[in-house]
């Protein structure tokens, strides 16, 4: 009986550690590959002061960069917070996500139809997340959302 309790202890040791694997890993490496694949993708038209598709794939393009980099840096965020801090973050980063597109369709309402409008759209995109980088330095630093303005 102690053997097959061995056995079977050492079988579920082995399936945690090619989990513990593939989430420290495997996954990050194919979350990597193409997060490169699709920034290359947005980029590859980009043509900084060229036309204006050229210059609205480069602001696409900073937009992804700007995002991913704001992601990983939450994710940063999350993993030093305390475990009773976390939710009231996650909440705020949901609400944030929300309303910081809705701001920018809002903002830039009435020039849909125009040809750099995919531009301004990520430029002010872009502006939200730099806003956003600042107020979870705040939660990094206090474990509690800035103060509304």
């Amino acid at each position: 009986m102690d053997r097959m309790f061995a056995r079977n202890f050492s079988i579920t040791s082995f399936t945690a550690s090619v989990h513990r694997c593939l989430a420290r890993c495997v996954l990050p490496l194919a979350f990597a590959m193409t997060s490169t694949s699709a920034l290359a993708q947005a980029g590859a038209n980009c043509v900084p002061g060229g036309t204006v598709a050229e210059t609205n794939a480069c602001a696409v393009k900073d937009f992804q960069e700007a995002d991913t980099a704001l992601q990983i840096y939450y994710g940063d965020v999350m993993r030093i917070l305390s475990a009773h801090e976390r939710p009231a973050l996650r909440k705020d980063q949901s609400e944030w996500q929300r309303t910081s597109r809705h701001y920018c369709k809002r903002h830039n309402r009435g020039k849909e139809d125009r040809p750099e409008w995919v531009r301004l759209y990520h430029e002010c995109l872009i502006a939200q997340l730099s806003s956003r980088r600042i107020a979870l330095t705040q939660w990094l630093h206090t474990g509690e959302a800035p103060a509304a303005p």
